[in-house]
């Protein structure tokens, strides 16, 4: 017993000391507004940036969302800083945020240059964002303003239920910040503007290692569905070969033969920077009917078969004789079309084959556009057998005739067709299909009379490439180009509304056009799930792949994306497991020493000197590519770059071992933080030393 009380005061030693390792632990509890525990919700928020544990459901988050849209803030930087401050609600920590001495209150607690943000938060020290929020929205008008409606009145002058501005309720700045900083609650929490993520998101890879295995400029690359190491690469200006990728690490390249094409259509497609071949993709059966298909552009004067309908029509509210010309060009002289091909009849068995027909089998879709951008184009075929079709809004600054919002137009849409059972050319007709597909029962138009029966997802912009994770085929992921302010990553879903031109990312976007405008408060919005704000260094976003390879295991499961300029690529990952919730974060590459081939790097840089990134690639080892203006990358191994990898296995002459082993896969163990299980194990010895 004696040694029970022993061990008893060791262990109350031992903890109080730990509480001094870890101050975090002995501070206030997280506590939502309404005195709840803060809780993770069945359905993950999409509005309010916050994961993990929070204190909003989806119908407190709807709430703030629609009282977002009818502040009606059209000023973007202002917009984004109110939008922040009504999402305070659902922080882990919102009760100490909207706590005075007086009562609760309508907005957080404000940081201000003079109040120190609890370390507890990992938050800065000290944050002027009451003085932030004053500079950008002081004279922007805002309908129904919280800060008007705010129950500390000691210097408001008056109050407004319509628009209103700060400056005209508030004296001053600092009038302004007496009333919504936190300066006289001593040690009280205060909103920095940024979420606080009470969860513990793992922490991003150290960098990402690349080979160059080919000098080749490929806008597209998929496997061979033969499950081997072989893939298609294809150029913008319509040649497509099949090609072997060597294993990692072998010091191979990717043989090409420039000469034999596996498909040759450059006489069909019509290629300048915006045009081109954009897309292939191989049916799931191929290796049985030889079926695959492409998408590009055609000049209806270079090649006579480019016909179709335009997508500026009566439909749609468009008239194309009264669009113009633009550079030059008048409407729907260009073309959207999906061809299929096939290899019968150039091998025994299509699995073979190592050239296919250049004649086609059928035109699956064309579609005429009415300008001269923005057409995306990309064909792939999803977990459930159906082919999915990416476009744009058409081109033309803002889009115009609001074509993304029109669900009756196939402009800024994701569509989904079955090109397995072709229906009758009458059928076609009576349907008023725009090729030879027939429509999956499933598609959302029959949930909304309104839709054209093709559209699977609307809303978009420009999304340049989209792909499935392999492991959880729900998940598709579309990256979005934006306009001026915001490129991002929308994870789609069957109806889903992702916004433009309503908004571009999550701010608000209200162009005056032809094509009138749809009520922000009228449809459900669904915002990105990661993304970046534009800078100098940045262009358009560029679409990636779920990393699923055995390469570099510390990558494993993330999301990756990058920048047309090349100088920038991000891993998102997805936190907690299976909650949509997602956090995205830059991440450094370089160049392996020992490359294939000789990777030229930027002056005065490690960064490789690979000029625009066109796409990301994939192939049946589930190993990444970036296709660029320079050649092709893939990722590798994180040691060959020096990159610390805890999950990679180097053997001890330190040489990577084999991919089979490098991945410590199996169920993960919800464990304390490493550095708290050493503190503790310290704390034991320490303790337990002198009974030794």
């Amino acid at each position: 017993m004696e040694e029970y009380l022993v061990f008893m005061r060791w262990i109350t030693l031992l903890l109080s000391s730990n509480l001094f390792i870890f101050p975090h632990l002995s501070s206030s509890d997280p506590l939502c507004f309404d005195s709840r525990t803060p809780f993770t919700p069945k359905t993950p928020l999409s509005f309010c940036p916050y994961n993990g544990s929070v204190c909003c459901d989806t119908v407190e988050e709807f709430r703030l969302q629609k009282q977002f849209k009818y502040m009606s803030v059209y000023d973007r930087p202002c917009a984004s800083l109110l939008k922040s401050v009504l999402c305070a609600r659902c922080d882990p920590f919102s009760a100490e945020l909207f706590k005075t001495k007086s009562g609760p209150r309508d907005i957080p607690i404000l940081c201000t240059s003079t109040v120190t943000v609890n370390s507890s938060q990992s938050r800065s020290s000290t944050n002027d964002f009451c003085g932030k929020v004053w500079d950008t929205c002081q004279n922007v008008p805002i309908l129904n303003s919280p800060f008007a409606s705010s129950l500390q009145n000691k210097a408001r002058k008056t109050v407004n239920s319509s628009f209103s501005k700060l400056a005209d309720d508030w004296q001053s700045k600092g009038v302004f910040c007496e009333a919504f900083g936190g300066s006289s609650d001593n040690g009280a929490e205060c909103f920095s503007g940024e979420a606080f993520d009470y969860s513990e998101s793992p922490r991003p890879p150290n960098g990402i290692c690349l080979e160059k295995i080919h000098n080749g400029t490929f806008i597209h690359m998929v496997p061979h569905p033969d499950g081997t190491d072989r893939i298609f690469v294809a150029n913008q200006q319509g040649k497509i070969w099949l090609a072997t990728v060597p294993k990692e690490e072998t010091g191979g390249t990717m043989p090409l033969k420039e000469s034999t094409p596996f498909l040759d259509v450059t006489d069909k497609v019509h290629y300048d920077t915006a045009y081109g071949l954009v897309a292939i993709a191989f049916h799931p059966d191929f290796e049985h009917n030889g079926r695959f298909f492409v998408s590009f552009y055609c000049d209806a004067v270079q090649w006579k078969a480019c016909v179709g309908r335009c997508s500026c029509n009566s439909d749609t509210n468009c008239d194309p004789s009264k669009l113009g010309s633009n550079n030059l060009v008048l409407p729907c002289h260009y073309h959207s079309v999906i061809v299929e091909y096939t290899v019968n009849g150039s091998a025994s068995q299509p699995f073979l084959a190592t050239s296919a027909n250049p004649i086609e089998v059928r035109k699956i879709f064309t579609m005429g556009l009415p300008f001269s951008g923005h057409h995306c184009g990309q064909v792939l075929f999803g977990p459930d057998g159906y082919l999915y079709f990416m476009t744009g809004d058409g081109g033309s600054k803002s889009d115009p005739y609001n074509f993304a919002q029109n669900k009756k137009s196939l402009l800024g849409k994701v569509l989904r067709f079955d090109i397995d059972n072709i229906p009758s050319a009458k059928d076609i007709n009576d349907l008023e299909l725009w090729g030879n597909y027939s429509i999956p029962k499933d598609n959302p138009y029959s949930n909304d009379n309104e839709l054209r029966p093709e559209i699977w997802a609307f809303g978009l912009r420009d999304p340049w490439r989209c792909a499935f994770d392999s492991e959880k085929p729900s998940y598709l992921f579309c990256a979005d180009s934006g306009q001026e302010d915001y490129e991002e990553v929308d994870l789609v879903t069957r109806g889903g509304n992702y916004g433009w031109r309503l908004y571009e990312g999550f701010l608000p976007f209200a162009p005056q056009s032809p094509g009138g405008n749809s009520p922000a408060s009228s449809v459900y919005t669904i915002f990105p799930v990661m993304g970046y704000n534009h800078s100098t260094g940045s262009a358009a976003i560029i679409g990636g792949y779920v990393y699923r390879s055995m390469t570099d295991p510390c990558m494993y499961g993330r999301y990756l994306y990058a920048d047309l300029y090349g100088s920038a690529v991000w891993a998102g990952t997805e936190s907690p497991a299976n909650s949509g919730n997602f956090s995205s974060a830059l991440v450094p590459f370089t160049c392996a020493r020992n490359s294939p081939m000789q990777c030229n790097l930027v002056a005065g840089s490690s960064l490789p000197a690979w000029g625009y990134i066109f796409s990301f690639g994939e192939d049946n080892r589930k190993d990444i590519y970036i296709l660029t203006t320079n050649g092709v990358y893939r990722v590798a191994r994180p040691s060959r770059c020096n990159y610390a990898c805890s999950k990679e296995i180097v053997n001890v002459a330190g040489t990577p071992g084999h991919h089979s082993d490098s991945f410590r896969s199996g169920s993960q163990i919800n464990t304390l933080p490493k550095e708290f299980l050493t503190s503790l194990f310290c704390s034991v010895f320490i303790l337990l030393a002198p009974t030794w």
